[in-house]
């Protein structure tokens, strides 16, 4: 790694949210219900921005963060958003307690009026920080996986496996021992991840099934869930629909480390999202392959950080860190096969063509075409087409010859009626015809080109 004289510059922090009530996935697609915060889960994320203020922005860190604010927040310095999908607000309020944590209140916080009075912010002090809220179907970025059509049909690949149907022949016993804690939940390698959830939340909170659940069944169940959701989220090619989770979120990623590079944006930019996107970033960066103790669901309110640094030779170069829950500290993880820190270039050259944020690379990646403003983009269009461009010339017989035929027409109407007559004509007699009296009809032909 880079030695102890490298200075932090900016940090992309990614943080899963605390710990929630009861939750179900839809195991073919990954559609979700909503479910709450706890208290206990808002608890966690204050201690974990409490962690990243004593790392980031504590002066005397060897991992502050140089010249942010560190007492009142400066919000062109900080940057915060929060994905407001599949678990309702779980994660947007998780946001909001590790910003506490990170910022807390002071007396500082305070104005002073034309009157001469000072008033202080409500709760000692309490600083509120802007938070943008994703919405899913307005933003594609930290919810790829959503009504992502491949991404289904890579999942149901992946339950046809010889690994995946392996892995649920080996547990076949096991999951007959399961079932009477499961209340009545269909025991399958497929619904994994829904058992190890429910098991999970029991666990922390109801003391009858904690006491009667043997002592190894949540840690085997764990250890399913997370072959089942490394399954789900990774893929072998990096341009995969299988890391959709990650490939939706590394734009932004990519892009804040750019603006801290520069100098020309926020010096912390943190994500507020769910577990999925994590185990992605872990395939794609290499860290996995390197260190299997990440190739699974990380705890409630772990926290990736992506450190800008600057050397001591003057070069930029990008550290990972990992916090795996808040009963662990932050460490080191390599990347890309590397024992070092990665210079940001090549950091940026080997990620950056698998971000797809952007609409469209979406709607392509996931083959849907009518949702989360998909259709708007794909609407059929009518085009009215010509051989070619009209020239000065044509332009002027085309409206000669136009005016010449309303004349026409107007002439033959008003003859018809009996307004206007040519030569003598003698009641009940039968007038001479010539062959130059006999007309034609003149039609208009009218063609419509549509697609």
């Amino acid at each position: 790694m880079a030695t102890d004289t490298s200075t932090v510059v900016g940090v992309v922090v990614i943080a899963r949210h605390g710990d929630r009530q009861g939750f179900y996935q839809n195991p073919k697609d990954y559609t979700a219900s909503n479910t709450a915060i706890t208290a206990l889960g808002n608890v966690q994320e204050f201690q974990l921005g409490q962690y990243i203020r004593s790392l980031y922005l504590n002066a005397t860190s060897s991992s502050y963060i140089q010249r942010i604010k560190n007492d009142l927040v400066d919000a062109t310095q900080v940057k915060v958003r929060a994905d407001a999908g599949g678990e309702g607000g779980v994660i947007f309020n998780s946001a909001v307690s590790l910003l506490q944590g990170l910022y807390p209140a002071t007396s500082d916080y305070n104005t002073t009026l034309a009157d001469g009075t000072t008033v202080t912010a409500p709760l000692s002090g309490y600083q509120t920080i802007p938070i943008e809220s994703v919405e899913p179907d307005q933003d594609v970025s930290l919810e790829g996986w959503t009504s992502c059509t491949k991404f289904a049909n890579a999942t149901s690949k992946f339950y046809q496996s010889d690994a995946f149907k392996a892995k649920a022949a080996e547990n076949k016993d096991f999951f007959t021992n399961l079932s009477p804690y499961l209340d009545g939940r269909p025991v399958t390698m497929e619904n994994m991840w829904n058992i190890f959830d429910y098991m999970n939340v029991q666990s922390i909170h109801n003391v009858s099934f904690a006491k009667a659940l043997p002592p190894t069944y949540l840690e085997q169940v764990r250890a399913l869930a997370n072959f089942h959701e490394y399954g789900v989220f990774t893929d072998q090619n990096p341009s995969g629909v299988g890391n959709v989770a990650g490939r939706t979120i590394l734009p932004s990623i990519l892009k804040g480390l750019e603006l801290m590079s520069n100098n020309t944006g926020p010096k912390l930019v943190y994500m507020a999202v769910s577990y999925k996107p994590i185990i992605t970033l872990f395939n794609l960066t290499g860290a996995a392959s390197m260190n299997q103790s990440l190739a699974g669901i990380p705890n409630y309110a772990s926290a990736i950080a992506f450190e800008l640094r600057n050397t001591s030779s003057g070069e930029q170069v990008v550290r990972l860190n990992f916090k795996n829950g808040t009963n662990e500290d932050l460490h080191t993880y390599s990347m890309f096969g590397l024992s070092q820190d990665v210079p940001l270039s090549n950091f940026t050259s080997s990620l950056g063509a698998l971000g797809s944020d952007d609409l469209q690379s979406w709607c392509n990646l996931c083959g849907n075409f009518k949702d989360r403003g998909c259709a708007n983009l794909f609407k059929p269009i009518t085009y009215i087409t010509q051989s070619g461009p009209i020239s000065k010339v044509g332009a002027g017989f085309l409206g000669a010859g136009l005016t010449l035929a309303i004349a026409l027409a107007m002439l033959a109407l008003l003859t018809f009626l009996g307004f206007l007559s040519f030569g003598k004509r003698t009641h009940n007699q039968k007038p001479k015809r010539s062959p130059s009296d006999h007309g034609s009809d003149l039609g208009s032909t009218e063609k419509t080109v549509g697609y």
